[in-house]
């Protein structure tokens, strides 16, 4: 895309997925109102009454990050995505490593995730999830003869997944690590592994996380405050048992823009984690049907995108479209069903929504890469070069 002008850049706008743009614009957007609602409590708090907008300017700075480096990395063929995929796992492996060396990882909450770059901190396992998704549908395409065998087409990715797992462990951030190994499995699946090393290794897993849950307290400690957060609605079930009331007092159309009470010291977590439940509290049922709309339609499209590289034998795009979309789905679940009680308490943001600067990056690279697949894909049909 080097030879194009800036003239051409509004046309190359009007070819793509534009349900699929303005969906993420509309979550960036709303993302960005909701930030703000839920956090001027703790702003105010923190910094002083004149800063009451401090969380939302720092969104909007990672909004303008995460929006520029996307512009960026659109101009990137996918083909070269592809050739240096592996460099990409082994970049994120060395991260890993370096956010665990005292003095350059920084620690939060008992979690050692964060790099310090001075202005912003760099949360490695966000980028992680995209490089692994690259990995694992170059492996796809490299290894497609040899999916069927245990030997050669599974234990050579499974070494290298151990490796990023047990890295992200050490941290320990469990949620990346579920979530980057479901990502791997559903590529491996998605294309071609064999159904009885799938199911094998499915049951293998299940046994695995029944394992590290039972080896943790905490991890314990969190399934027993899911099944009955009001058993102990002051310790352990705290965050779910108000993150419940700010659903219920949503009711079906909420109690208005800024107006919820969770939010004001009650609901830890309120700008990141637990957006959503603010955002029931305050736009009601209606709005958190919205969201989950938004979210529904995102996915299909990708797998639409896929698709369609698929039919145009773009494996590694159909694969990588497929893999984004898997993740976005998957991270969005699993947050919202902490949300509503659902599932066990998990430190996963909302993607697109929450707070966050290295999630709304990720994001927002992830999605360029889309659409750049999607954008590829056009071209393609119309016999123009890319």
């Amino acid at each position: 895309m080097a030879h194009q002008t800036h003239t051409q850049y509004p046309k190359i706008l009007s070819e793509l997925d534009q349900a699929l743009v303005w969906s993420v614009l509309l979550l960036l957007s709303l993302g960005l109102v909701m930030v703000y609602s839920a956090s001027i409590a703790i702003a105010e708090a923190k910094y002083g009454v004149d800063s009451a907008g401090h969380y939302l300017l720092r969104h909007g700075a990672y909004l303008t990050i995460g929006l520029l480096s996307g512009f960026i990395v659109f101009q990137i063929p996918m083909y070269l995505w592809q050739k240096y995929a592996i460099h990409l796992f082994f970049l994120s492996i060395l991260l890993l490593i370096l956010v665990l060396i005292p003095g350059i990882g920084r620690e939060v909450n008992g979690s050692q995730r964060w790099i310090s770059l001075f202005v912003v901190n760099l949360q490695p396992s966000e980028f992680t999830k995209l490089f692994i998704i690259m990995y694992a549908a170059d492996y796809v395409v490299r290894k497609t003869e040899y999916l069927n065998s245990f030997s050669k087409g599974f234990l050579p990715i499974l070494f290298a997944l151990s490796i990023v797992g047990f890295l992200l462990l050490l941290e320990p951030d469990f949620g990346a690590f579920v979530v980057v190994i479901a990502l791997a499995m559903a590529i491996l699946f998605l294309g071609g592994m064999s159904l009885k090393i799938f199911v094998g290794l499915i049951s293998f897993l299940a046994i695995g996380l029944f394992v590290l849950i039972q080896s943790a307290s905490y991890r314990m400690d969190r399934i027993i405050a899911f099944m009955d957060p009001w058993a102990d609605p002051f310790g352990k079930g705290y965050q779910l048992s108000h993150a419940l009331i700010a659903f219920g007092r949503g009711e079906w159309l909420g109690v208005g823009l800024g107006g919820s009470v969770e939010k004001l010291f009650y609901l830890p977590e309120a700008h990141t984690d637990f957006l959503l439940a603010v955002l029931a509290e305050e736009l009601g049922f209606v709005g958190v049907a919205t969201v989950i709309g938004l979210f529904i339609w995102l996915v299909l499209r990708t797998f639409v995108i896929g698709r369609q590289a698929t039919k145009l034998e773009c494996h590694f795009s159909a694969l990588v479209a497929q893999g984004i979309g898997i993740w976005i789905g998957i991270q969005a679940l699993i947050n919202m069903g902490v949300n509503m009680g659902v599932l066990p308490t998990k430190g996963l943001t909302l993607p697109l929504m929450s707070f966050g600067g290295s999630s709304i990056t990720a994001n927002c690279i992830a999605l360029a890469v889309l659409l750049r697949i999607d954008w590829e894909n056009r071209q393609r049909l119309k016999g123009l070069p890319i």
